[in-house]
């Protein structure tokens, strides 16, 4: 068992996590020759394929396997492998073979948050229950796995909803693990996230901490509420000065300056028909994920506190 602790040493260990290896023709035959593409990003395309026993399987090719990019395969494989969380992406396999690197998951019927926040599918319920089923993930990945996990990448896209819109969080690729022995071990500044959703931190190459996930957490909370994306450009009203914020400034400046500032942000698809109480804290909370000084920002599992005290029905 030697080479056994190099592998875990290394971070991952492919022999014994229980998912299978796939051949390469096994999924191109899968997926028709790679004909249907459901999603690009995170260093692959993703096209959905029905596998020998008849599951639904979405099969991410991941972009130049050869030049480096057998890094990243390993850490996706490595940290998904080794994960059990209702609201995860299953992982049930990969193939490594010559030039190809490929994942196998569990197929989303529903597509990802993104796609539904654009389509008004989602009632407010929805939108709250999809909160705080994210919230824990982040808390479990953060404080209660096998080591600290860092998404670095939480953004509408990659929260994906299965049949019952049970969400779950997908696209590990730049992911970092946090070894609980080295926490100052920061040389992640090179990965960059998502624009709107990225904490000041980046930009400015501080030491990038599991308070980078609870930024952009809350921007997609906030992008929940509201129906809005974190880069459009709103018109902000101080005074005489008229600006033009992002969506954090909008929303800060409403419930500074108006009494009614939760009716005046929330999502015209969401209609009225909220709890306005829990409607407030889960705003609230958002704002809060998303202060500029990190450490001033909630943990996750603090964040799951809040809403499940306030959200029980």
């Amino acid at each position: 068992s030697n080479q056994k602790t190099y592998a875990d040493q290394q971070g991952y260990h492919l022999a014994d996590i229980g998912f299978r290896k796939f051949s390469y023709l096994e999924l191109k035959k899968a997926t028709k020759g790679f004909s249907q593409e459901i999603g690009r990003g995170g260093g692959g395309v993703v096209y959905k394929g029905l596998l020998s026993d008849e599951r639904h399987a979405a099969i991410k090719r991941l972009y130049n396997a050869q030049q480096g990019g057998e890094g990243e395969f390993l850490a996706e494989v490595g940290i998904i492998g080794r994960l059990n969380h209702m609201n995860l992406i299953e992982m049930w396999g990969y193939c490594a073979e010559g030039k190809y690197r490929l994942l196998v998951y569990e197929y989303m019927e529903n597509g990802s948050l993104a796609e539904n926040l654009s389509s008004n599918k989602l009632d407010w319920s929805k939108r709250f229950k999809i909160a705080l089923a994210i919230a824990r993930v982040l808390a479990y990945l953060h404080e209660e796995c096998l080591e600290w996990i860092l998404h670095c990448d939480i953004k509408p896209q990659n929260i994906l909803l299965d049949s019952n819109f049970q969400p779950k969080l997908a696209d590990f690729g730049l992911s970092k693990l946090k070894n609980r022995n080295n926490l100052n071990n920061s040389s992640v500044s090179m990965i960059r996230g998502t624009r709107g959703y990225m904490a000041p931190e980046w930009i400015f190459n501080l030491p990038i901490t599991s308070k980078v996930d609870v930024y952009s957490y809350g921007i997609v909370v906030l992008e929940m509420i509201t129906g809005k994306s974190p880069t459009t450009g709103f018109k902000i009203v101080n005074g005489e000065e008229e600006s033009v914020g992002r969506l954090v400034t909008w929303v800060r400046e409403k419930r500074g300056s108006s009494i009614s500032w939760l009716e005046e942000i929330v999502d015209p698809n969401i209609g009225l028909n909220y709890d306005k109480s829990k409607m407030e804290i889960l705003a609230k909370v958002a704002l809060d994920c998303v202060v500029d000084e990190r450490d001033s920002r909630p943990t996750m599992s603090r964040v799951v506190e809040m809403l499940q005290y306030h959200g029980n029905d």
